[in-house]
């Protein structure tokens, strides 16, 4: 079995929280990784005009000059998607879409915020009555019931190969896949159901979910309809780490230091709530970077 890196510090995230985190804790001779994709940022497609002392760069420049710096004061850069981070002792074991493992001393998330509803009649109604946008969260309450993921990306087939363990069957729609090879051979070899080039037009049913009409007119009875349209959420996450969340459940709880309530991880960025600016982002980033760094020097995994 190959042995896992160990990091001082794995950032979940490559926007500019992500970037300026990076940028500051390699500073500090940290042994940093940074993960994710920069055109999955939503700052890829903007133009920035209030960003203090540059008039205008577009998005996409800004993330691969951060990339670039981030690179050049030693950090690593995988463009890969987390899909796993797991406690272990004074580490934590990090998983990618492609299946490559990492143990960390710090995590910082700063995967930014995802509007990952489906606006399709019947979702809102229906959440919490068989819809569902955490797989990790609810995938035990549909053993042996029909089930659905909807979403292209790495979450979705992940919580597709994890369904296949509770679920009597699994299926997936999705307009295209975007997932990585490996990720992609694994679905294949599954049990699971593909309907590529669908879309969901409603979901229905009386007290629960019963059935999910397509695009195409055709309609599948599952129990189970699992919402996931982009990389791991900070529902998922913060399930699966423990990590305190506002009470409405959609930012990730910090203090000054960016640190959460769980001792080694921290958050930066627009995940940690409004004002959802790339100037906050930057400033919390820079703050996690340093925080996790100096943290990190203290763990001795001897």
């Amino acid at each position: 079995m190959q042995e896992k890196k160990i990091y001082d510090v794995v950032i979940l995230g490559v926007g500019p929280a992500g970037a300026q985190a990076a940028i500051h804790a390699a500073r500090k001779r940290a042994a940093v990784l940074l993960l994710g994709r920069l055109d999955k940022s939503s700052l890829f497609y903007a133009h920035i005009e209030n960003f203090c002392c540059i008039f205008k760069i577009s998005g996409e420049d800004m993330l691969n000059a951060g990339k670039q710096q981030a690179i050049e004061f030693g950090a690593d850069i995988i463009e890969e998607d987390a899909l796993k981070v797991l406690p272990s002792g004074n580490l934590f074991n990090i998983k990618t879409e492609s299946g490559l493992q990492f143990q960390s001393k710090t995590i910082i998330i700063a995967t930014g915020t995802k509007r990952n509803k489906l606006g399709v009649p019947g979702e809102k109604e229906f959440f919490g009555r068989g819809v569902s946008y955490c797989v990790e969260c609810d995938a035990n309450f549909f053993r042996e019931e029909d089930v659905m993921v909807v979403g292209c990306e790495s979450a979705a087939v992940s919580g597709v190969l994890t369904l296949l363990d509770y679920a009597k069957t699994v299926c997936l729609i999705c307009e295209k896949l975007q997932v990585v090879d490996s990720l992609k051979e694994e679905l294949d070899k599954s049990a699971a159901v593909v309907h590529e080039g669908s879309k969901v037009k409603e979901i229905v049913g009386q007290n629960q979910v019963e059935a999910v009409i397509l695009e195409d007119g055709s309609k599948i009875f599952v129990s189970g309809v699992f919402i996931e349209t982009g990389a791991k959420g900070v529902m998922e996450l913060a399930t699966s780490l423990g990590i305190e969340l506002d009470d409405e459940m959609k930012y990730i709880k910090i203090n000054k230091n960016q640190e959460t309530n769980i001792p080694g991880i921290y958050a930066a960025g627009d995940i940690c709530g409004p004002p959802l600016q790339v100037a906050k982002a930057v400033g919390e980033g820079c703050v996690a970077g340093v925080k996790a760094s100096a943290h990190a020097k203290k763990i001795n995994i001897d």
